[in-house]
């Protein structure tokens, strides 16, 4: 069925969706589109949010094996159950390759790679154990299939985040789904590309945060039953690299 922004509508309802940088951004967005499906939605920064957040805020620094059991943790206690973890904080500013430092490396593999498998083993956890198993979306990037220069320690991560969806997958089935989307150029409020970015995209446009978000619906669903361990490509056909900017 289509939903009124014209993506599709699916049902959540006594389904708990947690989502990692869920306060703003593309985050908000997916949080905000699982919440109108009905969901009771978890939602975690590593600071206080501007605006009210869509769900239940947990302040938590993913990179923290410890805080992401608290996290996890804090949504079963409020909800009893954990059906569906995006996990979505990541970026990194670029950074020359040859002169960056051991330090903002190791953040930037910790927030991209190190961060989710931290908030998956936690959510398998309570997943295999429940009734219906749950549903894990790992938000990936086209820069780990065609980076570019000033992005070395990110791309890699996220090329990390592919092969280890599908290592969990081959792991934690049939109990819990885990599956990936590689992600394009994402227009938002602080992005500002020019239209000959848009078209060297097939489908003419840059995505919008609801397009990713639609995805994340789909394959948390049960029309996703049977798929586990895929990538699912959401860049209009382009593998133009994308560049989430934050302050690791």
């Amino acid at each position: 069925m289509a939903s009124e922004r014209g993506g599709v509508h699916l049902d959540f309802t006594g389904r708990t969706v947690l989502v990692t940088g869920g306060t703003k951004g593309i985050g908000r967005v997916i949080a905000e589109t699982f919440g109108r499906a009905g969901a009771d939605v978890v939602v975690c920064a590593r600071s206080e949010p501007e605006q009210p957040p869509p769900g239940l805020f947990v302040q938590t620094d993913v990179r923290d094996p410890a805080a992401c059991r608290a996290l996890v943790d804090a949504a079963v206690e409020r909800f009893g159950r954990l059906d569906v973890l995006v996990n979505n904080a990541g970026g990194s500013p670029d950074a020359d390759a040859a002169t960056v430092s051991p330090r903002f490396v190791e953040k930037i593999v910790a927030l991209n790679l190190l961060a989710p498998f931290y908030v998956a083993q936690a959510a398998n956890d309570v997943m295999r154990t429940q009734d219906g198993g749950g549903s894990i979306v790992n938000i990936g990037s086209v820069s780990a299939i065609d980076p570019q220069p000033g992005t070395a320690a990110y791309s890699a991560a996220k090329a990390g985040l592919r092969t280890l969806t599908r290592a969990l997958a081959l792991e934690w089935g049939p109990t819990v789904r885990v599956n990936h989307i590689t992600a394009g150029l994402i227009r938002t409020e602080t992005t500002d590309y020019t239209e000959q970015t848009a078209g060297l995209i097939p489908l003419g446009r840059l995505a919008t945060p609801e397009d990713v978000a639609n995805a994340c619906a789909y394959l948390a669903s049960d029309l996703a039953g049977y798929v586990t361990g895929a990538d699912l490509a959401v860049h209009g056909g382009g593998e133009v690299p994308a560049r989430y900017v934050v302050n690791p």
